[in-house]
């Protein structure tokens, strides 16, 4: 699998409330982050997600499953893979 370069929080997530009342969005979209969990909660692919939803790039929804994985990480490091 190819990796994809790193890119800043602010390139993934903003929130402001001029844009969709403050909700988070992916960054450069009025596409809600929420729609992504609900797709992937449906059984949905990201694949669909992004096909659904042009604005969003993939690196952005992969970067958002690597600030999630590291969060989590964060709360229990010794749960971090070797």
């Amino acid at each position: 699998m190819r990796k994809l370069p790193p890119i800043k929080k602010e390139q993934i997530i903003v929130c402001d409330e001029e844009v969709v009342s403050g909700t988070p969005v992916f960054a450069g979209t009025r596409v809600p982050v929420a729609i992504l969990i609900d797709y992937l909660k449906a059984g949905d692919s990201l694949e669909r997600f992004l096909a659904g939803f042009p604005t969003v790039k993939r690196a952005q929804a992969v970067a958002l499953f690597d600030m999630v994985l590291e969060a989590a990480l964060m709360e229990n490091p010794s749960a971090r893979a070797v």
